[in-house]
């Protein structure tokens, strides 16, 4: 900014410093790195005589004002140092979401810029943070909130109000705190779901700004429902919240998006939601079939997210996935998501972030009820036919989870694991058929379930099997290999023909080998401890204690 501008910015001739406002917004509108101005003090001059503009009741240029702070802003430089509770009150007013006592006669203009300065502040200073939590910012978005149905406010205002409160719910957790249990933000914040729900209820479909707004709403409800690890178990008042907002968010599946590529981002915030949501609460996400709904056809997977229309384009039959009496069509979306995910999560690290969340999701919903456990379950591991193949290759929901059981991401592995093993009702036989050993193994080592033992956790199972193998796994099923999971042809022995001599003599060379590579610290060999772990052994020779109870777990299985 050339000396003259920068004085006639600073001159408090409004005349002037309408031209002086528009060139520096400008010249700036890309800019976020400020070094020209904060090496040289103008910076601080600047942001002072903007704040004291707005300060003028008969400032006629509020907007370029608020723009030039929001542009400022972006460096943060000195704005821990410059930024008083002075300047945060004064933009609260402009955004209309000050003390009660304090009217606001702003613009929507100056209000939408004003939300945008307090984001752009709250996100980059640790100072209004702190400053957040004394002032009237929360209680004045949670007050507007509460007037979206009275008052007719336009969409930016709306779009804005969320991202403020989101950083606020996001940056510091005593606000968090303070808007769900103080200001009843929970409460609100699903009435507003519901609000903007019902306004595209006709079609049940929504436009790009709605479906922005909405986006928004669920990350600030998502803020407010992550729980700490000490504080797992909701009230009684708040568990109730959680089975009202689980109810809104299985209509909210029902929705469809104008933009088709769209109706991802809305899955992906919804489950992002459902994460923090008690297991108890995910008996919503399923409804008994109306009596009408029992003879409709169920929809064709592949169009699973579509609606029928009648003449009129009006959505007349919303869309059923038919089970046991119940329509799980949000199970199916869920299903869906997560082999769309799989297919999109080509890099290693981009794993963790677009599986965890739906794969958490699933397992709190097989948990919550045993319709949700067989439904799932007849999609993901139903009955097995070909088995020629691992169970890690393929492009089949089963492939992929078994494939994700060795992955060096020991979160995913676990989730993974965790999925398959309450499908399979915690039995350790049953996941070894659709696993495989050796892909089932970490689970079994983490659990204690090594050597066959049982888990304790299946006892809360029924015992009716679910289990029926298709003929042509029948037929194979003496040649599957239990270790890799799939059918092996016959192979030729390698000690026929050896003397016992010979055997002795190639055994003891492993034992040799073996013990060479413990040394190096290669390996650490191990055996089954009385708790179904891994146990640590000094010497190779002690694997031999365990070889007569092997042979007997054998004989007797067999």
């Amino acid at each position: 900014m050339d000396a003259e501008s920068l004085r006639c910015l600073l001159s408090g001739d409004y005349g002037l410093v309408e031209d002086a406002l528009d060139k520096f917004n400008k010249q700036n509108a890309q800019v976020f790195n400020f070094t020209h101005f904060t090496s040289t003090g103008q910076w601080v001059l600047i942001w002072d005589k903007l704040f004291a503009y707005l300060a003028d009741p008969a400032m006629p240029h509020r907007v370029g004002c608020l723009m030039a702070i929001k542009v400022l802003s972006r460096d943060k430089t000195y704005l821990n140092e410059s930024v008083t509770a002075d300047h945060l009150n004064a933009l609260l007013r402009l955004a209309g979401i000050g003390p009660l006592a304090v009217p606001c006669d702003a613009t929507e203009e100056v209000q939408v810029e004003a939300l945008k300065c307090l984001s752009n502040m709250i996100f980059q200073s640790s100072k209004c943070h702190e400053m957040c939590l004394g002032n009237a910012s929360t209680e004045g978005i949670i007050r507007r909130v509460k007037m979206y149905k009275e008052v007719a406010y336009g969409y930016d205002i709306k779009y804005f109000d969320m991202k403020l409160l989101f950083l606020l719910t996001a940056i510091n957790c005593d606000i968090r705190a303070m808007v769900r249990d103080q200001l009843h933000g929970l409460v609100y914040l699903v009435e507003t779901l519901d609000l903007f729900m019902s306004q595209a209820a006709t079609f049940k479909e929504f436009s790009d700004k709605d479906l922005d707004l909405i986006n928004e709403v669920l990350k600030v409800l998502f803020n407010l429902t992550v729980r700490s690890a000490d504080n797992l178990i909701p009230e009684e008042d708040e568990a109730s919240q959680f089975h009202r907002l689980v109810t809104v968010l299985h209509d909210l599946f029902f929705y469809r998006t104008l933009n088709r590529d769209r109706i991802v981002s809305l899955h992906s915030n919804i489950v992002n939601l459902l994460t923090s949501v008690p297991v108890s609460c995910y008996v919503e996400l399923v409804t008994p079939l109306q009596q009408h709904q029992q003879h409709q056809e169920p929809l064709p997977a592949k169009h699973v997210d579509a609606q029928e229309k009648d003449e009129e384009g009006i959505n007349a039959i919303p869309p059923i996935v038919p089970f046991e009496g119940r329509n799980v069509y949000v199970l199916q979306v869920l299903v869906d998501f997560l082999r769309r995910n799989f297919q999109r999560a080509e890099k290693k690290s981009d794993q963790y972030e677009m599986l965890s969340p739906v794969l958490t999701v699933l397992i709190k919903a097989i948990r919550a009820d045993a319709i949700h456990r067989r439904y799932v379950r007849s999609v993901i591991l139903p009955p097995l036919r070909d088995v020629h193949d691992r169970p890690e290759v393929g492009k089949e929901l089963r492939n992929y989870l078994c494939s994700l059981l060795t992955s060096p991401c020991t979160q995913i592995a676990d989730l993974s694991a965790e999925l398959l093993f309450v499908l399979c009702k915690e039995n350790v036989g049953r996941m070894i058929k659709y696993t495989g050993y050796g892909n089932a193994a970490g689970l079994f080592a983490n659990r204690g379930l090594l050597g066959g033992r049982s888990n304790k956790g299946c006892e809360q199972y029924s015992s009716d099997s679910e289990d029926s193998d298709t003929e042509e796994y029948k037929q194979l099923q003496h040649a599957i290999n239990p270790v890799i999971g799939c059918y092996e042809p016959p192979k030729p022995n390698p000690l026929e023909g050896m003397s016992e001599e010979q055997k002795e003599y190639e055994a003891m060379e492993l034992v040799k080998l073996m013990d060479k590579l413990q040394r190096q610290g290669l390996i650490q060999p191990c055996k089954i401890g009385e708790d179904g772990r891994p146990q640590a052994v000094d010497h190779i020779m002690e694997l031999q204690e365990e070889i007569p109870e092997q042979q007997r777990d054998y004989k007797r299985k067999t």
